[in-house]
């Protein structure tokens, strides 16, 4: 790990793609930066944090908040160092494709008759509009949901309000439980809200599969005069 999160923070607040998001609670109230030193305090008593700090905020970089048309939220990020690097779900390791990550692009080339891609890395949805938010932004290595009680979460809620109040019309996939929770936060009104369950394996019902999200929120955002995203990544 390089650097601290706090120092990855103020880069944050210095990269002109930020100005919107700051204007959350989150960051104008400090909170962010209480956080941040929480992280660091671990990093100091010898905790492997990931991703690396340059990487923690890179989901509201390359999704500023006025280019936001789809919202889709994760946990956290991948515990095995070299796989996450700030976007939800997805993956820069070398390995097999994660599992959940495995059955959303499995769903994206079917529903879109495209073919199944051979990377993870989502850096093409992000910079297309494709907003994927962790519920916790940093995780320790070997310890899925090590940080998800840190108060990241916070920024979620925020994000998610801040994307239903200033956007014309957005798409909020919400799978799962924990993600489908948000769906009171979105004005229905404006936006298109698709609820699925979770793309994990654990998940026992099954019912992530078929649901289509992709072709539905380009059909919706299309009709709205808005570029459709092109979800392919090959």
């Amino acid at each position: 790990m390089t650097g601290s999160v706090s120092e990855a923070l103020a880069a944050f607040r210095a990269d002109p793609r930020a100005a919107a998001w700051l204007a959350l609670p989150f960051f104008a109230n400090r909170r962010a930066d209480a956080i941040a030193a929480e992280v660091d305090g671990a990093v100091a008593r010898g905790a492997h944090v990931l991703p690396p700090p340059e990487k923690v905020f890179a989901s509201l970089v390359l999704t500023p908040l006025e280019a936001v048309k789809v919202v889709i939220l994760g946990q956290d990020p991948y515990p095995t160092p070299g796989d996450a690097h700030g976007l939800a779900f997805s993956y820069a390791g070398t390995r097999r494709l994660p599992a959940s990550l495995r059955t959303i692009l499995a769903e994206m080339a079917e529903d879109l008759s495209v073919p199944m891609p051979r990377r993870g890395d989502l850096t093409r949805w992000a910079e297309q509009g494709v907003l994927l938010l962790n519920t916790a932004l940093t995780v320790e290595a070997g310890r899925s949901g090590a940080h998800l009680r840190l108060g990241w979460s916070e920024l979620v809620d925020e994000a998610v309000v801040a994307v239903s109040g200033t956007q014309k019309a957005a798409v909020f996939m919400l799978w799962g439980a924990k993600a489908r929770e948000r769906a009171a936060l979105v004005d229905r009104d404006r936006h298109l809200v698709i609820e699925a369950g979770h793309p994990s394996p654990l998940n026992r019902q099954r019912d992530f599969r078929g649901s289509r999200p992709f072709s539905r929120a380009n059909a919706w955002l299309a009709a709205r005069g808005i570029a459709p995203i092109d979800w392919r990544l090959d």
